[in-house]
């Protein structure tokens, strides 16, 4: 299978993504009165600059969802299973025990014993959060179905009003845990259901009046507008938390090291087995990077309202945002090189 033409832009963007990455760090140290304004503009602890930007990057996808898709998807129930259980039988507990494996024995002579429970609480937040928001970028730079990714996430979502708290209460026995529905729910009205709408009324519209081909032409324009959400999102995120960042050196690299492994890990196990069990590459893409990638929105609110701001599970949180970009644009890479091995599969 001949791979697309990408643009020099796409070739090398994880090099834009790593010098995006350092200048939020400096904006956020050297103009701090830029995130600090930018942070007051929030709801239900979701900001609502990177929302619009997130928002950004999905409706293009989203317009090319066709809805027959969505209908069809529950006849292929395979790629839904795999989803199911990796989420949530498979890696909140692998997340525990690399945390606890790396913050606890490993790296044992290097964090306070307070901190290395709080850095756990913050990745077991992390790792039972699946992506809801960001998942759609990476099933469009993979060339994942689009439909059947709008399925995935939507059943997550569902998941997660009922077994998050269960999850995280039993892995770190925090009594009364709080989870922010608020946020939650905001997240998928913003992230899923209305971007959903618009893109299924902008497809219509488009295929009524002026055909398929022009709506490729609109598609292919809007791509570039998914990268370019992507790089000033990431501007946004790290300065934030830009003075966290420099000032927590090397405790951010040690936390690294789990999340990553994790990462890797996941992915590696979701993507095997769709190969084993003949899923089509369009499903078996995504299917492994909703689990491979984090619902980074919600992790940090709920680490903030039960740990505080300044918190180690908070610090592990943000930590969380800081490898995904780039290990899941290496993911994207690794599963758009090995694409040949999944054709032939319906």
């Amino acid at each position: 299978m001949s791979e697309e033409k990408i643009s020099f832009f796409e070739k090398f963007l994880s090099l834009w993504v790593a010098l995006c990455i350092i200048f939020g760090i400096l904006v956020g140290k050297f103009l701090p009165e830029f995130p600090e304004f930018l942070s007051k503009l929030e709801y239900a602890h979701v900001s609502i600059p990177v929302a619009f930007l997130i928002w950004l990057m999905i409706y293009p996808m989203m317009i090319k969802v066709d809805f027959g898709s969505i209908v069809n998807a529950t006849k292929k129930p395979k790629g839904l299973i795999l989803t199911w259980v990796v989420n949530w039988i498979i890696k909140p507990f692998t997340m525990y025990a690399f945390a606890v494996l790396f913050l606890t024995i490993v790296f044992s002579n290097f964090i306070d014993p307070g901190l290395q429970k709080q850095y756990i609480a913050g990745a077991v937040i992390l790792g039972a959060a699946p992506c809801t928001a960001m998942v759609f970028v990476w099933s469009y730079l993979s060339k994942g179905d689009p439909g059947y990714t709008v399925v995935q996430v939507a059943t997550n979502d569902i998941i997660i009003l009922f077994a998050f708290v269960p999850i995280v209460s039993l892995l770190l026995g925090i009594g009364g845990f709080v989870v922010p529905y608020e946020t939650l729910v905001f997240s998928v009205i913003l992230f899923v259901v209305i971007p959903l709408v618009l893109g299924y009324f902008t497809r219509n519209l488009i295929l009524k009046n002026r055909g398929e081909k022009s709506l490729n032409v609109f598609l292919n324009k809007l791509g570039k507008i998914t990268i370019v959400g992507l790089l000033l999102t990431l501007v946004i995120l790290f300065s934030f938390q830009g003075e966290i960042i420099l000032s927590n050196p090397f405790h951010i690299l040690l936390i690294a090291i789990p999340l990553i492994i994790q990462t890797y890990f996941i992915f590696g196990i979701a993507y095997s087995w769709s190969f084993l069990w003949k899923i089509p590459y369009k499903i078996a893409a995504p299917s492994s990077m909703i689990g491979a990638s984090n619902f980074f929105e919600l992790a940090v609110a709920v680490a903030i309202s039960v740990y505080g701001v300044n918190s180690g599970a908070a610090l592990a949180t943000v930590v969380g945002v800081l490898v995904e970009v780039p290990v899941m644009l290496s993911l994207v890479s690794i599963a758009k090189r090995t694409r040949h091995k999944f054709v032939n599969r319906k």
